[in-house]
Parts: C-alpha cells; structure tokens; sequence
C-alpha cells in the first residue's frame, strides 16, 4: 500500500490496488502545532534569541526560519501562491481615491465627493504609495505580519518603505505592548552589530503614540509601523491566513499531487474500496511520543495498513469482514475514531470520491477565503461541479471585496499618518473596484468605490 504522509508522520491519503483511504478532522494538538510553528514555546517561556540587550522572539520553530520557510513552501505550491496573489491583487484593487463622505443614500450607501489636490492625487498616484501597497499586503498575506519603516523628514512623514520579513525580527513587548525592530541580513543567523533597531509603534493607539513622539522632539529619526493580521491572537508576529491548510496536510498533498494522479489514474478502473480514517486514530494508536523518529512511525503505520488491505483484497478474503472500533464522547455524545468504509461500484463513479488535486487545491482556497470559481477550480463533474458560470464567479468576487475591507483598513493606517503629517486631516481614502457586469447590462466592466 502506498502511503503520503504529512511532516508529523500522519497518513492523508492511502492506496493500494483496490483501496483508497483519506484521513478525515483534524489532530488533537492542532491549536499548539499552529502556534509553535509561528513562536514556537519552551517549557518556561517563549524562545527567543539574545541580540545585545534585547530578547529577539524567534519566529518559527525552525531555527528562527520561519520567513524563509514559509517563502519556499509558497513558492513550491502553485495553487497556494495563485491565491495568495489573488488576496494581494484584489486587496489593492486599482489604487486609491481621495473623497470627503458627504453622507448616505437611502440604501446606506456612501455618497462621495472627490478632492481636486492636484498635490494629493499625485501622491495617492505615486509608485512610493503603490510600492508600499504592494509589499506591504504581499508580507501581510504571506506571512502575517507586515513592518513598514515611516521616514521623518523636520515634521513631517516623507517616505513608507516596507520592509522584507526575511530581515527583520521582534524583541519581546514591553509592558506597553511596544517592540523594537531588529534590522539585518544576517537573520535567521544572530546578527553582528551592523543591524538597525527601530522603535515600533504600540498596537493599541499608533497615532497617539506619534503624536507623543512629535511633542517630545523623538519623531525625526525613523521608526516602524506594524500592520498585522491579529486574527490569531499572537501580539508579536501574527498569524498567516494559509497556516491551517499547511498544518492539516493540504499543501503537502498539492505538493505531492503529481505522484497521486499517476498512481491514482493507473488503479482508479480496479479500487473496490473508499476508507475514511480520523485523525484522532493516528494520534492514538500511534502516538509520536512512541518512536524515536517520523520514520519510525511511518513504517509501523504502513507495516499496520497493508494488512487491512490484504484483508480486504483478494479471492481468498471475498465476504470476510473488518472490525473496527469507535470510541463515543460522554461530553457531546458525538461518535468519535470511526472508520468509513464504503464500496467504489466502478471507475465513473468511484471518481467522484477521489481527493485530487482539485480537492486539495479547493481546501487550500476555502482557508484563504477565495471561491474556487473565481480562479476556475468549480469544474464539470468535479467536486464542486455545478459551481462554475459568470454568475457565480461575479457574485463571489463581490463577497471577496467586501471581506476585504478590514485588510483594506489595515494597509490604509500609514497612509493617513502620512497624509496627515503633510496636513490632510480632513479626507477619506477608498480604493477603487473593476467589478464584471453582464452582458445585457451594456457593459462589460463597471467601477466602483470601496
């Protein structure tokens, strides 16, 4: 039996030559992988890295690698950086537009008027503005957390420059929630005492805190202005929208996707039979804790399936069955660690139970919050077949602008520090939309406001 393992050593996908077996929910430590994948824990604190006087938290469980990890596995999983880019790309929309909001129609629609600053268009047109828009949001999707360097010139904010999460790391808050940020290219390797340290703005009130700044004359060398994604709970590096996909497995599995169709498409015409396993089994029937290594539980776990698939395989075993067990929660009631097994007729329509690469890639975009019909994943006679059509691709490009406004709000926080260091302290920023339409509506392409 062929196995694809994820990096814990659990089973996702198993087959043989009349078997097909997935892994169903979720593992018990699922919480506490995810978190110390991002700031891994020791047993009496966070892990950190001593820079000077500073306590640097690692970022990634990795040897401080989490960036670089996180660059390359992006990078080696299309449908994962395909979305990413669609997040990033939508996100931005086409730029911003400078208005006052001069009230609401009757559906509670805003009714704009726009700002002729010829000074102002230029600057919200700039490429400083679009450079900081576009790296900003790639840093924020791809890992979370963004840190944009705001450089002072007398009173006023002259430059946004984000700066890449390959070279920048965070020491531990202080009780004010403030951090420094530690600059250098030596990371994830400690650095030497080249590297800048840069204040960092507080969570709680940025804009008091540079107002307090301006005041006490500290506002005339550069500081960071960090924009993050606080969905998780992490008050230092955030957390990425894709992390979940990448702990339950699904980007291993897209990964791996080329190795599956071949074996899938060669014994899809002999499968007789569909498994679902729980994670729960793997993690109680082979606890990680028992091996010495991922290696080791792999080849028990392999040493175990292959004889249920010769068990249900063969002349000899026709009508003989399988006994599994299941376990019921006292607390819910609810059946736990039970297995699903369930005969494949034929190659029609054993197909349509088969975990391909669509599903994978579909499961990766349901973490992003992306309908797979906007990228042309809702194929015929797929998984999610019936989905596709114009309607449904326009519909679910409009759910995904309006999730997106608390990023959008997010990404406009330095840009109205800038602008209202250069005195623009009464004006509104909206991003601009190009929203397909239908046909019979006499244009293609509409814009919009948001």
């Amino acid at each position: 039996m062929e196995i694809l393992f994820n990096k814990q050593g659990t089973p996702l996908i198993l087959y043989g030559n009349q078997i097909f077996g997935e892994s169903t929910g979720k593992p018990a430590d699922y919480e506490v992988r995810k978190r110390d994948i991002i700031t891994p824990f020791e047993e009496y604190g966070i892990n950190y890295t001593i820079f000077k006087d500073y306590k640097v938290v690692n970022w990634g469980k990795h040897n401080n690698r989490f960036p670089q990890e996180a660059a390359k596995t992006i990078g080696s999983t299309s449908v994962l950086n395909t979305g990413l880019r669609f997040l990033q790309n939508l996100t931005c929309g086409q730029g911003l537009f400078a208005c006052h909001v001069e009230g609401y129609d009757k559906d509670g629609n805003e009714i704009l008027s726009p700002v002729n600053d010829p000074k102002l268009k230029k600057i919200l047109s700039s490429r400083m503005v679009r450079r900081y828009l576009e790296r900003s949001s790639r840093d924020y999707f791809k890992y979370g957390i963004s840190a944009v360097e705001m450089m002072p010139s007398g009173s006023q904010i002259v430059g946004l420059n984000p700066i890449n999460p390959l070279y920048w790391r965070l020491t531990l808050p202080n009780e004010y929630g403030m951090m420094k940020c530690i600059i250098s290219g030596a990371w994830p390797n400690t650095p030497d005492d080249s590297a800048v340290v840069l204040d960092t703005l507080m969570d709680y009130d940025p804009d008091l805190q540079y107002e307090a700044m301006q005041l006490t004359g500290n506002a005339d060398k550069p500081f960071v202005f960090l924009v993050r994604d606080s969905w998780s709970n992490d008050e230092v590096y955030g957390e990425p929208i894709w992390l979940s996909a990448y702990v339950l497995g699904w980007v291993d599995i897209a990964q791996m996707v080329p190795k599956f169709l071949k074996k899938a498409y060669k014994n899809q015409i002999t499968w007789k039979w569909h498994v679902q396993i729980p994670y729960s089994y793997w993690d109680k029937r082979y606890p990680e804790s028992r091996y010495k290594d991922v290696e080791a539980r792999k080849l028990a776990i392999n040493k175990d399936m292959d004889r249920i698939e010769e068990n249900l395989c063969g002349v000899e075993n026709a009508e003989k069955p399988l006994f599994t067990f299941y376990a019921v929660n006292e607390a819910n009631g609810k059946v736990e660690e039970e297995w699903k097994i369930s005969a494949l007729d034929n190659k029609y329509k054993g197909g349509e139970n088969l975990v391909t690469s669509a599903a994978a890639n579909s499961e990766i975009l349901f973490t992003l919050g992306v309908n797979p019909n906007v990228l042309g994943a809702g194929m015929p006679g797929g998984t999610y077949a019936g989905n596709q059509g114009g309607s449904n691709i326009r519909e679910a490009f409009l759910v995904n602008i309006a999730n997106s406004w608390i990023h959008r709000q997010n990404f406009l926080d330095p840009v109205y520090m800038y602008l209202r260091s250069m005195g623009y302290d009464d004006i509104d920023i909206r991003y601009r939309n190009t929203v397909l339409t239908t046909l019979d509506s006499g244009a293609g392409t509409q814009k919009t406001l948001s």
